[in-house]
């Protein structure tokens, strides 16, 4: 017994010192100095789509906006409006695909979600972001309504992965969206993966349709590739789990074409415990060796597959 505390205790320790490098690029938060923004109560609208909505509306987080109805089955009302809290659609969009400061949801298992909402609920997994509080005020069925309605979208292309040394200058918006600087300029990339939007506006109004692009340092597909199909002598390779495509198997979920601030947070959480669940434990092995120049690797080469 005194054995498994001594262990339990070591490991505790490793985990707290892993922790302390914690990548912020992969955590944004709203800046508290912003450009001057536009007039938020001006009629938005986005072309193909007969629909408007001003800013504030977009913004709304219990009443988001559908711009295309056609392109989704039909939304339970966690999915289309506030219940007890946030729309689920508001985050994660009509089409499941989120933006990198929350995650792509289509296509998952409806059990997978089901039981990263318990985690969250139980405290198991904790993390970033307004989850755990959110996962509090959902009844069960809501949680099942959301999941069967996310696990039924197709999964589609959403980030393309550009490797390169230098960036545009950005700042992190109220709603959390990391955006280039207007007139701002660039600047080295460094040790970091900076995804912003193929089409700030469009990305801004949340279109269902425009997708996002994730600057890697150079020879981050290369490296991750090694990764995540070998493990490279410092891991597990991903596709034993994931797939060889990586597009999930049985309950394991897809993790190809996802968001990379997202995949870097999770390899994170794994590694400093914030994700603990019991289906969870498998992973903490798996990234115990993974320094964050690895898991920057990983998530550019992962969002680089097709999903």
């Amino acid at each position: 017994m005194r054995g498994l505390l001594l262990g339990l205790l070591i490991d505790l320790v490793s985990l707290t010192a892993q922790a302390a490098d914690r990548p912020d690029w992969a955590f944004p938060v709203a800046d508290q100095v912003q450009p001057q923004s536009q007039d938020a109560d001006q009629p938005k609208t986005v072309p193909g789509s007969a629909k408007s909505y001003t800013q504030k509306q977009i913004d709304d987080l219990k009443k988001p906006p559908d711009w295309f109805a056609d392109m989704h089955p039909p939304m339970p009302p966690v999915v289309a409006q506030g219940t007890a809290t946030f729309a689920c659609g508001s985050c994660h969009l009509p089409v499941g695909t989120g933006h990198d400061e929350s995650a792509y949801l289509a296509a998952l298992p409806a059990t997978y979600i089901v039981r990263q909402m318990a985690d969250f609920k139980s405290g198991a997994r904790k993390g970033f972001g307004v989850m755990p509080a959110i996962s509090q005020a959902l009844s069960d069925a809501d949680v099942q309504s959301a999941a069967a309605y996310f696990s039924s979208l197709v999964a589609r292309p959403w980030i393309r992965v550009v490797e390169t040394d230098t960036v545009p200058r950005t700042y992190v918006n109220p709603g959390n969206m990391r955006l280039a600087l207007p007139n701002g300029g660039t600047e080295p990339i460094g040790s970091r993966i900076v995804e912003l939007p193929e089409n700030e506006a469009a990305a801004v109004a949340r279109d269902p349709r425009s997708g996002f692009v994730a600057y890697a340092p150079p020879g981050s597909i290369a490296k991750g590739q090694a990764l995540v199909t070998t493990g490279g002598g410092e891991t597990t390779a991903c596709i034993i789990c994931h797939g060889p495509a990586l597009k999930g198997v049985g309950a394991t979920p897809a993790i190809a074409g996802r968001h990379t601030g997202y995949m870097v947070r999770q390899l994170y959480f794994f590694q400093d415990g914030s994700r603990s669940g019991p289906a969870e434990a498998l992973m903490h092995g798996v990234v115990q060796r993974l320094t964050i120049d690895d898991m920057l690797a990983i998530a550019a080469y992962v969002a680089s597959r097709e999903p």
